[in-house]
């Protein structure tokens, strides 16, 4: 029986733990987790709480264990050099080591690993290591520009003109204080266009990519309010979305391809595991926005329920370098991730109070984030709750079944009711026909 190491405790863990679990090869789970995730908790074989980033305490752990291979679910101990670690004591990961996680950890590695090797897909960029040529440079972009800390910032170091930063001197302000806190700022033209996610298995040489998804990072209906780690996600039956062009995805994974080959160039080093663009479709065909070296929260929810091969076996041809001789199939389903979240999230989330759960109707999956699990129930813990994955032939019966089941979950909660609705697409296909100038 194979045994399996897997660090984080969020509902993508969740998901993670649960696919694993549907293949053939019936392996067991050894979980590392902050908290004691409920959904992990009834799947995994032992349950270590320990930062995922506490070398010391994974490292007995998996010496005690003796997995036959780990999969890091959070960015955080890639970026730690987690993978690394395991590596130096015989334990292989089917998630990229610290070096090559830089394409998520170091936004200006990314932004220059793409000029460096001619890679189509960058915006117009600089990166700044002191405060001379940033207020020009921002003059420059004429008010359209996008100001981002160079380190990992839990999805809260960027900031936008127009959304965040009012004028030039805020923006200003802001790369200051990144180039305080991480010694260099990445400030970039901002995009204009609809973000799509496209996620690929990649074991250093080739990639295979997984449906598309959309995220919504925006706290309430009509993307208004603050950013936050993602209200929920949507993909269709056809694995595209509805304002992409079939050039459009071959573009996002051609851009992943080539970054993969790069990195080897440049690094020496292979990257194993999941390689998730973020990009932007604009007028004239697709950007990259930037990468994560690990699934989305939510986007591997839309995706790993689909997924109809063997995930072990993935994993091990990650590792070994053989992914090209892997058949990797979802299934033709469309998909609508809608979060709870705790009253007041992302800013002032309430903590402590108990929620409850109904029975999901068929179609309906639940994964399990930020909860603690007590003798009499569930208690916010004050993040992103639970998740609500609906799954239909179509995007509209598989956006009623997520709303069914988010409606279930009972206490102090919000969600977003306009996730994967008609109404919201069609707004953003409308935008796209508009910027390309189709009639």
């Amino acid at each position: 029986m194979k045994k399996i190491l897997l660090l984080g405790n969020g509902a993508r863990e969740h998901s993670i733990a649960e696919t694993f679990l549907r293949s053939p090869q019936k392996p067991e789970i050894f979980v590392v987790g902050k908290t004691k995730n409920p959904g992990l908790a009834k799947i995994a074989t032992d349950y270590l709480l320990a930062d995922v980033c506490d070398k010391e305490a994974i490292r007995e752990f998996a010496n005690k264990v003796k997995p036959d291979f780990a999969f890091v679910g959070p960015e955080a101990p890639i970026a730690y050099g987690i993978t690394d670690m395991l590596l130096e004591i015989g334990i292989k990961s089917a998630s990229p080591l610290q070096t090559v996680g830089r394409l998520e950890s170091s936004k200006s590695f990314t932004r220059n690993l793409l000029e460096k090797y001619a890679i189509d897909g960058n915006p117009k960029f600089k990166v700044f290591f002191a405060e001379d040529g940033m207020m020009e440079f921002l003059q420059s972009l004429e008010g359209n520009f996008v100001v981002k800390a160079d380190g990992l910032k839990g999805g809260k170091g960027v900031k936008v003109s127009g959304d965040h930063l009012a004028d030039t001197a805020e923006g200003f302000s802001y790369a200051k204080e990144c180039l305080l806190e991480c010694g260099k700022v990445v400030i970039e033209e901002k995009l204009i266009g609809q973000e799509f996610s496209l996620m690929s298995f990649c074991d250093g040489e080739n990639t295979k990519d997984m449906p598309a998804v959309q995220d919504h990072k925006r706290a309430f209906e009509g993307d208004k309010g603050p950013n936050t780690g993602g209200m929920g996600t949507y993909s269709c039956e056809n694995h595209s979305l509805p304002f992409l062009t079939e050039s459009d995805l071959i573009k996002a994974s051609d851009i992943t391809r080539l970054v993969a080959k790069a990195l080897k160039q440049e690094t020496q080093s292979h990257f194993k595991g999941v390689m998730y663009g973020g990009f932007i479709a604009v007028k004239d065909g697709v950007r990259l926005i930037e990468y994560n070296a690990r699934f989305g929260d939510p986007e591997a929810m839309n995706v790993l329920p689909l997924l109809k091969s063997d995930f072990v076996e993935i994993c091990e041809s990650i590792i070994i370098g053989d992914l090209n001789n892997v058949k990797i199939e979802f299934e033709n389903k469309a998909t609508v991730c809608k979060y709870a979240v705790p009253n007041g999230y992302p800013d002032t989330a309430v903590k402590g109070e108990k929620i409850e759960v109904g029975k999901m109707p068929d179609g309906v999956k639940v994964y399990f984030g930020s909860v603690d699990e007590k003798e009499d129930g569930l208690y916010l813990a004050g993040s992103r709750a639970v998740a609500v994955v609906g799954i239909g032939d179509d995007l509209a019966s598989a956006e009623k079944l997520a709303e069914e089941g988010v409606n279930l979950i009972k206490g102090p909660v919000f969600h977003r009711k306009d996730i994967g609705t008609v109404e919201l697409i069609e707004k953003r296909v409308e935008m796209m026909k508009e910027i390309r100038g189709i009639r």
